[in-house]
C-alpha cells in the first residue's frame, strides 16, 4: 500500500501540538492524513496553569494567533505557542473535533491513553454502517514541543512500516510489538468498525 493510500488520522486533546506536528510530518511524507482533538474545547497555555486560553473548535488558528498577540505577545512567543500556531495555520484552517468527523480511516493514531479511550468510545457508540475495519493505535507522547517532534517521527516511522505490510489486519499486532521493543514504549491497539 502506497503512503497516499493509507488513510491516517492523528488525534490529541486539542488538535494543537502533538497531532499537528505528526500531521505536518506525515503530509510531508505523502500520507493522506487529517488531525483532530477530542476535548470539548481547544485549550492552550495561559498566563498561569489555572488560567488557560479556551477556544471553540470553530475558531481558526489565525484568530487564535491574533488573540494571543493582543493578550501578551512576549509570553506566547517565549513559550512557543505563537510558533506552533504559525505551523498549524500553514497546515489547515482550524482545529477539528474528532467526534464531528464521519470520514473513514484505515489507521487512527492517538497521543495519550485518555484520548485513545475517547476515540474508541466514540467509534463504538456510532451505528456501524459499512463494517470497514479501522485500527486505533496509541502511543503516549508528552505534550511538549520536543516530545511532539520525537513522537511525530515515531508515528511517521510506524505509518511507513504499516504502508509496507501485505495484510495490515493480520500483521499490525506483530509490527506494534516490534515498535514496542524498538522504542521502549507500550502501544495500545483496538480494532473498531465503521
Amino acid at each position: 500500500m502506497a503512503p497516499a493510500q493509507l488513510r491516517v488520522a492523528v488525534v490529541c486533546s486539542s488538535n494543537q501540538n502533538r497531532s499537528m506536528e505528526a500531521h505536518h510530518l506525515l503530509s510531508q511524507k505523502g500520507f493522506a492524513v487529517r488531525s483532530f482533538g477530542t476535548g470539548s474545547c481547544v485549550r492552550l497555555p495561559g498566563p498561569a496553569p489555572d488560567k488557560p486560553n479556551l477556544y471553540d473548535y470553530s475558531t481558526t488558528y489565525d484568530a487564535i494567533y491574533q488573540d494571543l498577540l493582543r493578550k501578551d505577545p512576549e509570553l506566547y512567543a517565549r513559550n512557543g505557542v505563537l510558533r506552533m500556531l504559525r505551523r498549524n495555520r500553514a497546515i489547515k484552517l482550524r482545529p477539528e473535533q474528532f467526534a464531528s468527523c464521519r470520514e473513514p480511516f484505515d489507521l487512527i493514531l492517538t497521543c495519550e491513553e485518555r484520548v485513545y479511550d475517547q476515540v474508541v468510545r466514540e467509534l463504538t457508540a456510532r451505528e456501524q454502517e459499512t463494517l470497514q475495519l479501522v485500527h486505533v493505535v496509541n502511543v503516549d507522547i508528552q505534550d511538549s514541543y520536543r516530545e511532539a517532534r520525537l513522537g511525530a517521527v515515531l508515528l511517521c516511522e510506524l505509518c511507513q512500516c504499516v504502508s509496507l505490510l501485505d495484510d495490515v489486519d493480520s500483521d499490525l499486532a506483530e509490527l506494534l510489538l516490534e515498535f514496542e521493543e524498538h522504542s521502549g514504549q507500550p502501544f495500545l491497539h483496538t480494532a473498531c468498525f465503521y
